[in-house]
């Protein structure tokens, strides 16, 4: 039933992965309903902590936040909380942030430390979770539990500049879990991206809203009039992809659409980056030529001048990845963006008390570019070239909460959300009726339920 896979022209450009199934293709679906109670259901979302949120990998932080031996992250999820933090050798271990005493947190937030230090009763635990000191060691009849007791460890990997954990000791391997992610994107350069904007915002909408909504650009000519003139994703130029473990891409040109032309003429996006490539976009003689044969010219323009213009990034990539974002979504609640010069996470968590709210993260990163001192990151606006320090902390409230991203992709995402979170209540709706483009809304839907009933890919 989930066999159905590309053509051959696709799958040679993944021959060292397994092939995907076409995600365009809705005979790869059983046909599960996406009914409305999924959305804010507490019994549904208490199946969804017990079969899925304990068993999956979680992103705890970026690597760049680990540089020093005690440097730490911590990763707040509902009710849980995580440390994961750097050893002397330079591995990365995950412990639960709870005193191997009495169960105090140990920390609120991601700092550096020699040792953890409880506030409560000063038990202190090493890097590698064990407890050094305590007050009166000998007043234990059981042994004093320094070198004894020690914080219960969580698996912990890192993969493509994040660093990740699971709260399940059976699980997969991060490589299986997400297999073939590694594979597909092994030429980006993922750990030397910089994170210019952070944020953390507060959705009053179930988290599924937000994996739903990066499963298919249906949307995207309606809710974003903004990307066609530079993404082309018309009906039949994006290639999408699904693996049965849930990941699934959408495989986007950058140029654009000959769907949706801007008004009164030209482009002045593309334009500006071809002659930053030194392409006269003058020289096509319709605008179809300076559609395709200008993205080809583009492509042949940055395998030639890559190295000279500092675009170091560029070194391992293909014809395709150096021009194009290949969308990703990687179950349940990962998004990434995969741009020639940006990556764009996308995450959403749910709320600990309401399943309809939930907490949508936005990292967006950009490649080091010799002699850039500033970068467009795509969702967030013009921001310096460096890392920051903080994540800003934010409720969307109607889009009042974050008005420096108005007008951004992002931004107009998130105004649909309440509207949609609204919608699954109403008695007026059962199921989605979904176009083609958007089957892997339903995919993920279906893989959601097996793993909640136990058949977990």
């Amino acid at each position: 039933m989930r066999g159905i896979r590309l053509g051959d022209e696709a799958m040679n450009k993944q021959a060292t992965t397994p092939p995907p199934m076409n995600g365009r293709d809705p005979s790869n679906l059983r046909g599960d309903p996406i009914t409305g109670d999924r959305y804010f259901s507490k019994e549904f979302a208490q199946k969804e902590w017990d079969h899925l949120w304990t068993k999956i990998w979680h992103v705890a932080g970026r690597t760049a936040e680990l540089e020093e031996a005690g440097d730490f992250v911590v990763h707040n999820f509902m009710k849980e909380s995580v440390i994961c933090v750097r050893q002397h050798d330079g591995s990365v271990k995950a412990f639960y942030n709870s005193c191997a005493h009495r169960g105090m947190r140990l920390v609120n937030e991601s700092s550096s430390v020699d040792a953890f230090t409880c506030p409560y009763h000063g038990w202190k635990h090493g890097l590698d979770g064990v407890v050094e000191f305590a007050q009166d060691p000998e007043d234990f009849k059981q042994g004093s539990p320094c070198g004894k007791r020690k914080l219960k460890e969580l698996r912990c990997e890192v993969w493509g500049g994040f660093v990740w954990y699971t709260m399940d000791d059976n699980a997969p391997s991060l490589h299986d879990y997400l297999y073939p992610m590694m594979e597909v994107y092994q030429r980006y350069a993922m750990d030397t991206a910089v994170r210019v904007a952070w944020y953390r915002i507060a959705l009053n909408a179930n988290w599924k809203f937000v994996t739903d909504n990066f499963s298919e650009s249906y949307h995207t000519r309606t809710a974003h009039p903004q990307v066609p003139p530079w993404i082309d994703q018309d009906v039949d130029s994006a290639r999408l992809e699904i693996w049965p473990n849930g990941l699934g891409r959408t495989v986007q040109p950058m140029r654009p659409s000959l769907t949706d032309r801007p008004e009164g003429g030209g482009n002045a996006m593309f334009e500006g980056e071809l002659r930053k490539w030194g392409i006269n976009p003058d020289s096509y003689e319709s605008y179809e030529d300076f559609a395709i044969q200008g993205w080809k010219d583009l492509k042949a323009a940055k395998r030639k001048l890559w190295k000279e213009k500092g675009y170091l990034h560029y070194e391992h990539l293909n014809d395709e990845e150096i021009t194009d974002s290949p969308h990703t979504v990687m179950f349940p609640n990962v998004t990434i963006s995969y741009l020639p010069d940006n990556l764009v996470f996308f995450r959403s968590e749910p709320h600990p008390e309401d399943p309809e709210k939930c907490y949508f993260d936005l990292w967006c990163m950009a490649f080091p570019v010799e002699g850039q001192k500033e970068v467009e990151s795509i969702m967030a606006g013009v921001r310096p070239l460096r890392e920051v320090a903080e994540c800003e902390h934010r409720d969307f409230d109607q889009g009042r909460g974050i008005p420096e991203l108005a007008g951004q992709i992002v931004f107009q995402d998130m105004e649909l959300a309440e509207g949609m979170q609204a919608g699954m209540h109403s008695r007026g709706y059962s199921d989605a009726y979904l176009s083609s483009q958007e089957t892997k809304v339903r995919f993920f839907h279906e893989v959601l339920n097996d793993w909640i009933e136990g058949r977990k890919p």
